[in-house]
């Protein structure tokens, strides 16, 4: 990455401008070097352990023959068999349990999900109110006069009322 997009990127997250001068572009100078060392050193270690793998399985690096657990028919240990008489042929009970394993996780995952999902709650149902009737105003208009008239009065009167109205 260029300086001017460290730049921005450094200003688009923090908000801090940073000039092409500024110290810090050493540091990730440095730590560009430092990087490009390690990777090398690893690059140059899985290079070493690819070799010796490929020596122990006796196939030339590079080559296009598949890492797999393999079964050799007609070759006896540390014997170089000639291309024509060996077969190679996948050992059976590994598929098998590869398959078996491939299918009885896809199982858990889609039992996992099954049990444990949850559908969102469906949204509560939105009423509108409608206009009331003129007559329903009216009724309104006349339950609101004799509520006043009704405090009006005394509490015996008043108790004697809300006992009737509380009658079906």
């Amino acid at each position: 990455m260029d300086q001017q997009q460290l730049r921005t990127l450094v200003f688009e997250k923090t908000g801090v401008k940073i000039d092409i001068d500024d110290p810090v572009f050493a540091l990730v100078a440095l730590n560009e070097a430092v990087l490009a060392e390690a990777v090398e050193r690893h690059v140059a270690l899985i290079d070493r352990a690819s070799e010796a793998m490929a020596a122990r399985l006796g196939a030339p690096v590079g080559s296009a023959q598949p890492v797999l657990p393999l079964v050799t028919t007609g070759v006896q240990a540390g014997a170089a068999a000639p291309a024509a008489e060996a077969t190679i042929t996948y050992d059976a009970a590994a598929v098998a349990l590869a398959a078996a394993a491939a299918v009885l996780g896809a199982a858990l995952a889609l039992g996992g999900q099954a049990l444990w999902f949850k559908p969102a709650p469906l949204p509560a149902p939105v009423i509108q109110a409608r206009q009331l009737s003129a007559e329903q105003s009216a009724a309104l208009r006349q339950a609101e006069k004799l509520d006043k008239i009704v405090q009006k009065l005394d509490s015996k009167t008043r108790a004697a009322i809300r006992a009737e109205m509380q009658k079906p």
